[in-house]
């Protein structure tokens, strides 16, 4: 099993200057090195019996640019440029390591046949974060004593450890980070056994869940959840210090302040919502023992008109930390296809059409119910088929509830 705790780190003037010198030479060395393989590609993709019609690359074909070529130049590099002398080797080849993923990612399609964006080049300040891949090993470039952090040639920085780190976790990795209110770590800890997974006999609760933008989420039994918003409740709040931002000289020590303060206020609402959704993962993940939701291509929805709402819930981050949060208590989910779960009626089967504006299912059958909660009766028909869940079998043969019964509200208030 792997987890990720997040640390606050509090390094001295002194330390955070050489953080953000590491972070803008290794920013300068991902440029470089993509450059190395995008002119690669442009040179051995221009064809043999034709002219391009705007401009080629003429002179001698460079070698193929991948991870081990250019994680062997980095001698060459520290040659040429000292400076990359005072960061730390591993540093240097998980920031390769990195590009080689991306660039992978766009060069070959997944199962799917479907590809990442291309690499781009990195702005001042887009590279914050590296990696130190071995954590308290003889040769390792990190370790963790009690709530110090030593890290090779930064020296030792204070850690505020909130939580004990679990027993019997061995620290894999840790990724130094800065955000708009400072410096982070992220160990990557993992524990070799394998946890029992619940067996299918011993389900005793079970539901079906969907999410929306008028509910966040709606269960089986009828039990719904507000949409707290957050971004949209902080809307005039970054408008305001937005439009002062535009007034600041770009680059200057005023611009730099009010850019600090629009990017807190992001990490405000990013927390809130993050906070939101650990809160009804553990609710839900208490109260059952199956959690069935639908499989959506959010991608494609947050392309719509309703762009800015559907990413304001952010359903599948949401559903990421749900099936964590049941994984760490040993209890399942399961993902189903929600195609006709809105349309078909949970009572009787029949197929009711409706718009999106139609908030109401009305069937012949005499099922009149909230669309959302019909929505989730039908996921946990589907994703319960053949199980021998108490109360799944015959749920069509049931009437659900009259009311509408809704969890405590969750809206966080900081």
């Amino acid at each position: 099993m792997l987890l990720t705790y997040q640390f606050k780190l509090n390094p001295t003037p002194e330390q955070v200057v050489i953080l953000e010198t590491w972070g803008e030479l290794l920013r300068r060395h991902w440029n470089y090195a993509l450059g190395e393989r995008l002119d690669w590609l442009r040179r051995t993709r221009s064809q043999i019996d034709r002219c391009s019609l705007v401009s080629e690359p003429i002179g001698e074909i460079p070698d193929k640019a991948d991870y081990y070529t250019q994680a062997s130049n980095l001698k060459r590099t520290k040659e040429l440029f000292p400076d990359y002398r005072n960061i730390y080797a591993d540093c240097q080849q998980q920031n390769l390591m990195r590009l080689d993923k991306a660039w992978k990612r766009w060069l070959t399609p997944d199962k799917k046949g479907k590809r990442g964006g291309r690499p781009r080049f990195k702005k001042r300040g887009d590279i914050s974060s590296f990696t130190f891949p071995r954590v308290n090993s003889p040769k390792a470039g990190a370790h963790v004593t009690g709530n110090t952090l030593k890290l090779s040639k930064i020296g030792e920085i204070d850690v505020i450890l909130h939580r004990p780190i679990p027993e019997g976790f061995e620290i894999k990795q840790a990724t130094i980070l800065s955000k708009a209110d400072g410096w982070y770590v992220s160990f990557s800890l993992e524990d070799k056994t394998v946890p029992d997974s619940l067996s299918v006999d011993k389900i005793k609760s079970a539901t079906g869940i969907d999410v929306g933008l008028e509910k966040f989420l709606t269960t089986a039994d009828g039990q719904s959840i507000e949409v707290p918003q957050y971004y949209r409740a902080s809307q005039s709040t970054l408008a305001r210090q937005q439009r002062k931002l535009a007034r600041k000289i770009s680059g200057s020590k005023n611009y730099q302040k009010q850019a600090r303060k629009v990017a807190l206020t992001h990490l405000h609402v990013a927390r809130q919502r993050k906070e939101f959704h650990y809160h009804v993962a553990h609710l839900l993940v208490k109260s059952y023992d199956l959690i069935v939701f639908e499989l959506l291509f959010i991608r494609g929805l947050a392309r719509t008109r309703l762009a800015k709402s559907i990413l304001d819930v952010a359903w599948g981050a949401f559903l990421e930390i749900m099936q964590a949060v049941a994984v760490k208590r040993v209890l399942l989910t399961l993902g189903v296809d929600p195609r006709g779960t809105s349309i078909n009626c949970s009572n009787c089967g029949e197929r009711v059409e409706k718009t999106l504006s139609v908030r109401v299912h009305s069937c012949s059958c005499g099922l009149v119910i909230d669309r959302d909660w019909n929505s989730a009766m039908n996921l946990l028909k589907r994703g319960s088929v053949g199980l021998p869940i108490p109360g799944c079998g015959g749920l069509g043969d049931t009437q659900p509830m009259k009311q509408q019964v809704s969890f405590v509200n969750l809206r966080c208030s900081r």
